[in-house]
């Protein structure tokens, strides 16, 4: 009992729209099918292209202003110069795949509590569509969204949504196998670098040359020779600071040259 009670308490009914607040919708209703039949036109004239090339989002908005107002006849309309950019490309993008526009439905709105969201459905030569209009919810109405949406059937839908699988299945096993490709190049790459490499010289072995064979120098015996043998015994005598007595000369060795400067 206690649960329904409480179930109960939040329950209620919702709160009726104020005259004021209806006024504001019919208002924004009215204005919207008017922003479309004349946004339909503007770019059935084919200026779109020279508008957009030539005016930024600002100039942009001021000119629609002051065409709309011309059109209508009304003064106190207000929009955002990125809104009117919105609406004249996704109109003319609309247009060229559902045909001209040859039924404007009935408006429809919901209120937010600061916007007031209006939808109007066209149906075209080649398909149908619908315009979706933003509304500042206060007494200005000023107009910040306005764009085309084509309505697609449940065949274009799952069409577009098997591409888009399609296209991300795709890119995946596309990047795995170039994955893959680099890492098996890493096995060919050294080979490679090896090919190009400059080749090292061969180098030839030269057997060392045998070592000379040691010169014997070959004595000489001159102790035969009585005069030399007395000069030299004289000289060593003298040197020595004795007399020829003391020794003896039995052999004679020539000395080699490097020694006797030494």
């Amino acid at each position: 009992m206690l649960t329904c009670v409480f179930v109960l308490t939040a329950c209620g009914s919702e709160k009726a729209p104020s005259e004021f607040q209806q006024s504001k919708e019919s208002a924004a209703r009215s204005r919207a099918d008017q922003v479309v039949k004349f946004t339909d036109a503007l770019v059935a004239s084919d200026n779109v292209d020279s508008m957009l090339e030539n005016y930024n989002n600002m100039e942009l908005g001021d000119l629609y202003a002051t065409t709309y107002a011309q059109y209508c006849g009304d003064t106190s309309f207000m929009c955002e110069g990125k809104a009117v950019k919105s609406a004249l490309t996704s109109f003319k993008t609309g247009t060229d795949s559902m045909g001209s526009i040859k039924e404007f439905g009935e408006p429809t709105s919901v209120v937010d509590d600061d916007t007031i969201v209006v939808t109007v459905p066209l149906t075209g030569e080649n398909g149908n569509g619908s315009v979706e209009l933003i509304f500042t919810n206060d007494i200005y109405l000023q107009m910040t969204s306005c764009t085309l949406n084509l309505d697609e059937t449940k065949g274009q839908l799952m069409t577009r949504a098997a591409l888009n699988t399609l296209l991300g299945m795709g890119t995946v096993f596309v990047v795995l196998i170039l994955i893959s490709l680099i890492i098996s190049a890493f096995g060919v790459i050294p080979k490679i670098q090896a090919s190009f490499a400059p080749k090292k010289a061969e180098t030839i072995s030269v057997p060392a040359p045998a070592p000379a064979a040691p010169v014997v120098e070959e004595e000489e015996d001159l102790s035969d020779d009585m005069e030399l043998v007395a000069v030299i015994a004289a000289a060593i005598a003298a040197y020595e600071g004795t007399s020829v007595e003391g020794f003896q000369v039995r052999s004679i060795r020539r000395a080699a040259a490097r020694n006797w400067k030494k």
